[in-house]
């Protein structure tokens, strides 16, 4: 399909951190503040599209309820799709996912999952066609990740296991095709996830698009895939930003127009969001 005469589209990435505030409070109220900071991208951004990481789906944690449909109510987005990556929560008891395919939820399915579990979710403005989940692996070993202290002062260093790592694709009615995916944070590992990604959606329709948490920091994707950077903004650590995780990219050939949209700090997550304004040729 070739995409409409001066196609304009508002694109969002953002890493949720499950909505954990920075820094951390005690006796969070997480569904409020959650709602708090998607109006808060929702008045800044006007997406028309947004690809969420780092979410939680009916977790204890952060108050039992469904992210990726929250932040879409929320944003204004009638259409939205949530695919876990594993079962349980992490960093602590978790599983595979047996069938990513049953395992999907999204604004059509009357009947839902009552088990937690966390993944990645996307939300649009636009009708979705058709959607597309790619397993992309994990990492075998884990690393040391600097998170927040519990106090909020500072920050320390804890050693993470890796999980396994989804895209979850989206061909749109408009003609777009947008992969909203969260990248290993093994060095070496991301950048063969970023390549297989890479190479799976050359066969689907559209003007590619491919956002999230890709774990890769200066500006390094566009060095070892066939995409290139429409934003360059420092997305890490949210409370002093120095390092840019947080991609929105194109296809090196594609015929676009960006205007970047100023950026904010939401009060949760460790990462800011990131946004453009396309204008397909």
């Amino acid at each position: 399909m070739v995409v409409a005469p001066a196609q304009k589209m508002r694109v969002i990435s953002w890493n949720l951190l499950h909505g954990a505030q920075i820094p951390p409070i005690k006796n969070q109220e997480w569904q409020k503040s959650l709602e708090s900071a998607a109006a808060a991208v929702a008045k800044n951004y006007h997406p028309d599209f947004i690809g969420i990481q780092e979410v939680d789906y009916l977790q204890p944690r952060s108050g039992g309820v469904n992210q990726t449909k929250l932040i879409a109510e929320e944003l204004g987005l009638k259409y939205w799709a949530y695919l876990p990556s594993l079962i349980g929560t992490p960093g602590e008891r978790w599983h595979k996912v047996k069938d990513f395919e049953k395992a999907l939820i999204t604004n059509k399915f009357k009947q839902i999952s009552k088990e937690k579990s966390y993944g990645i979710g996307i939300a649009s403005n636009v009708a979705i066609k058709k959607l597309h989940l790619k397993y992309l692996g994990r990492s075998l070993v884990g690393m040391p990740l600097l998170i927040p202290k519990e106090d909020g002062r500072g920050a320390k260093f804890i050693y993470v296991k890796d999980e396994p790592r989804m895209a979850l694709i989206a061909e749109l009615e408009n003609g777009v095709t947008i992969a909203n995916t969260h990248l290993s944070f093994v060095p070496g590992v991301n950048i063969f996830q970023l390549n297989r990604l890479s190479s799976l959606m050359k066969h689907l329709p559209g003007d590619q698009i491919l956002i999230g948490d890709l774990n890769l920091p200066g500006n390094l994707p566009t060095k070892v895939s066939g995409f290139k950077s429409l934003i360059g903004h420092s997305t890490y650590p949210s409370w002093k930003p120095s390092i840019q995780f947080d991609y929105i990219l194109a296809r090196k050939s594609a015929q676009v127009t960006v205007k970047v949209l100023p950026t904010l700090n939401t009060s949760i997550s460790d990462h800011v969001p990131i946004g453009v304004k396309l204008k397909f040729q």
